[in-house]
């Protein structure tokens, strides 16, 4: 078996390999010559195992297998199938950020693909994480960190990627705007900013970490190119796009907070109520925390000291979508 620290030599195990940056991030190993090999949601009932995701995973040319990420043994008999990989790729993340799906997917997925890759001889693990992880308050936050220990303390090689705000996740309020809309943002639209990431450079920076020995045992807090924007920033760039007169309405924070806490005294009586009250305070979490590098010394977040890479802006982004040559595809945290 050659070695990853060759480009293009490895054979590569996807997981997560049918979101968008998952999708991505397949293409991008394919094209850099790797051989790869993605574990898809297993087959059942009448679900069918074809779909958007699946026919993209499909187009790069990689071979496909089914099973279960939270089974164990799905996963050793129809995942692993007793072979050996240079590296894994984990894109794992939970849809929903709920407590009960964020430690199922975040954390215990992810250790039982970690256990699989160290009994089957892989030397390396890829982690796509979340900067948001540097200040936790919310149960898919924990997992991840939780993961992320395991995976630091596995002795396996580990590149752990953090990166800043997805293009998907600032675009819901594009179709608001085109209806006359006015464009939402918490507080003055000044409360937090970014340095938002598109799915093609953040898989050729995934890509990377596979080939580039520096990039080994580290975490990695990750941007699209600079400087960082705030939501109102984000806001004038669609209405000049859309030649339309800038209309912001302002929400306050008061109202999101107020939300989750009542949801979340509720949920003692009415515990289905847990759900919708983690839902709220990841929407206060985003609404209120930027996402850039946190200087634990200080406290704040530093844009100067969030690091950038690629040459895909969001704002050329909103222009392809603006022009029908892209589509949005929300993110499961988008707050808008």
């Amino acid at each position: 078996m050659q070695s990853v620290d060759t480009p293009g030599s490895g054979r590569i195990l996807v997981l997560g390999s049918t979101g968008t940056i998952g999708r991505a991030a397949v293409a991008e190993l394919a094209a850099r010559g790797h051989e790869v090999v993605c574990i898809l949601r297993a087959r059942s009932g009448n679900v069918s195992d074809s779909g958007p995701g699946q026919d993209a995973v499909r187009l790069a040319g990689v071979e496909i297998r089914h099973a279960s990420v939270t089974d164990p043994l799905s996963l050793a008999e129809q995942g692993f199938r007793g072979q050996g990989f240079d590296a894994v790729l984990s894109c794992l993340a939970s849809r929903s950020g709920e407590p009960g799906d964020a430690w199922a997917i975040d954390y215990q997925a992810n250790l039982n693909v970690l256990k699989l890759a160290k009994e089957y001889g892989a030397r390396q693990m890829v982690l796509l994480s979340a900067i948001c992880v540097q200040r936790p308050r919310l149960a898919f936050q924990h997992a991840k960190l939780a993961f992320e220990k395991a995976l630091v303390e596995s002795g396996l090689d580990y590149s752990i990627v953090r990166p800043t705000a997805y293009f998907k996740s600032l675009s819901g309020q594009i179709h608001r705007l085109r209806q006359g809309k006015p464009y939402l943002v918490f507080g003055d639209g000044r409360l937090t900013a970014c340095k938002p990431i598109s799915d093609t450079d953040l898989a050729a920076y995934l890509a990377d970490c596979l080939d580039d020995a520096s990039m080994k045992n580290r975490i990695l807090p990750i941007g699209g190119p600079g400087p960082a924007i705030s939501p109102r920033q984000q806001g004038e760039c669609l209405f000049e796009l859309l030649g339309a007169r800038p209309n912001f309405r302002q929400v306050p924070v008061s109202i999101i907070s107020g939300i989750a806490a009542c949801l979340g005294a509720a949920s003692k009586l009415l515990p289905p109520l847990k759900a919708k009250a983690e839902l709220a305070r990841i929407g206060h979490y985003y609404a209120t925390e930027s996402m850039l590098v946190l200087n634990p010394q200080t406290g704040r977040y530093e844009a100067a000291a969030t690091p950038e890479t690629g040459t895909d802006t969001l704002f050329d982004y909103y222009r392809r979508v603006i022009d029908g040559r892209e589509t949005v595809e929300r993110g499961d945290h988008a707050v808008f």
